[in-house]
């Protein structure tokens, strides 16, 4: 149900939330003074992009220098991870901190028979979900409390913007009007920042903090950089595949430059924590237009894994984690914990400031199903779970009947080429039993 309560915003102060007996947020958080309003929030959402494809980790072809900058000004965990490696499921959980068999969002479309009528079978299929997700209690629903006003630009899949909570938003999610995965909201980025800076200037006029969900277009396809980043990347490549892919990750870094300084132009970077993530992986085919098949939609880490990043200057702590494992569901966790907001009792995730619980966790899971989904029950392809230093694959015994379990060491097999799980055979009986009980929750 959506929180509609409003309370005026008293004085938060990060400096209390400390000195009273929370230690364990003394290592990532620096004592503050009192500021007299909260933060404004920034989700920066990157599209399609391998968690390798960043010069910050270790891609020898890819220039990422404001991405570079802002992983090193976070608290920027290596091993974040989505809990599924398909675009719509993954942005709901982003915006409600649901796993997909909680939130009800399992694919990008709803089952439907394919017509001569453009979009209005795929519409009429999915006007139910849409009801479905409305009841979604959202990240800006939360943030009513506190005052904020929220604004959605870029991919957003659930019809309108104002089904995910959000006050102002570029996406009309009218089918008849091309409405499905975010029509103009998808100009964002590609066309420039001018709506977001107008947002910002909307919240400034009203005095009111804000929440900017920025989930630009970009690199996902169609694959059509500027015209001097793709020449700069020929020159690395005989694919032009992989230089256009290149070259569109250098755009999408370029475009996170200008918001990070339309936010200090305007005199906001210091009161704002801006989050970092990818939806899902990508890994370029070089021969032809698309990605390989352990990439998108693949239980593999080039499907879910990214760098999660948290940037608040002067109050979270820079620091580059290369071994705890995190997870999207601990964005609006984390952002609670940030404002004072009791977490609700139905979010697995943890806020990574509290380093103690998040020590505790032993593991999150994953999970992918169909493209064109139907139930929970009949949709599935596979369930992950990911327990350090082990990773499991179990692959639906009906949809994916011919393929086997899969056990990885992710420590030291990042790219999962070794298939561990006829010889560790008390580690798979074991994280098959967390998955039951993960499933039953």
């Amino acid at each position: 149900m959506k929180i509609i309560k409003l309370l005026l915003f008293n004085t938060l102060i990060i400096s209390s939330v400390l000195s009273c007996g929370n230690k364990t947020k003394e290592n990532t958080i620096k004592n503050t003074v009192e500021t007299q309003t909260p933060p404004n929030i920034v989700f920066i959402l990157s599209d399609d992009q391998s968690w390798t494809d960043y010069s910050f980790m270790g891609d020898q072809n890819i220039e990422t220098p404001r991405i570079d900058k802002f992983a090193s000004e976070s608290l920027t965990f290596t091993k974040g991870y989505v809990p599924t490696p398909l675009c719509s499921p993954s942005l709901a959980t982003i915006i409600t901190g649901l796993y997909p068999k909680d939130h009800g969002i399992l694919g990008n479309d709803k089952v439907y028979e394919r017509g001569n009528i453009r979009g209005k079978e795929r519409a009429e299929a999915y006007k139910p979900v849409i009801s479905a997700f409305e009841k979604q209690t959202t990240l800006p629903d939360m943030l009513k409390e506190k005052g904020y006003l929220s604004f959605q630009t870029g991919k957003w899949w659930h019809g309108n913007h104002k089904i995910g909570g959000f006050d102002y938003g570029m996406t009309h999610g009218d089918p008849k009007r091309g409405g499905r995965h975010g029509d103009y909201g998808l100009e964002i980025g590609r066309k420039g920042l001018d709506t977001i800076s107008n947002y910002v200037d909307l919240a400034l006029k009203e005095k009111k903090p804000f929440f900017l969900w920025y989930a630009p277009f970009l690199p996902h396809r169609p694959h059509n950089p500027p015209q001097h980043l793709f020449e700069k990347y020929k020159k690395k490549t005989d694919s032009e595949h992989l230089a256009k892919y290149w070259a569109m990750i250098e755009w999408f870094d370029e475009t996170c430059g200008q918001l990070f300084d339309l936010i200090e132009d305007k005199g906001l970077t210091e009161n704002t924590l801006f989050v970092y993530v990818c939806d899902n992986g990508w890994r370029q085919n070089p021969d032809k237009s698309g990605y390989m098949s352990d990439s998108k939609r693949a239980p593999y880490d080039m499907g879910i894994r990214t760098p999660i990043m948290y940037k608040w200057a002067g109050e979270i702590k820079p620091k580059m984690d290369t071994k705890t494992v995190v997870s999207s569901i601990d964005m609006i966790p984390t952002v609670l914990d940030v404002l004072d907001i009791e977490k609700p009792e139905n979010l697995p995730g943890v806020s990574v400031l509290n380093k103690e619980t998040l020590d505790k966790r032993e593991g999150i899971f994953g999970e992918v199903y169909a493209h064109d989904f139907d139930t929970v029950e009949n949709s599935m392809f596979y369930n992950m779970a990911i327990f350090p230093p082990y990773k499991i694959i179990v692959p639906d015994p009906v949809r994916k009947a011919k393929e086997k379990i899969q056990l990885f060491n992710i420590d030291e097999d990042p790219f999962e080429k070794n298939n561990l799980a006829e010889s560790h055979p008390e580690i798979v009986k074991d994280l098959q039993g967390k998955i039951a009980a993960f499933r039953a929750e």
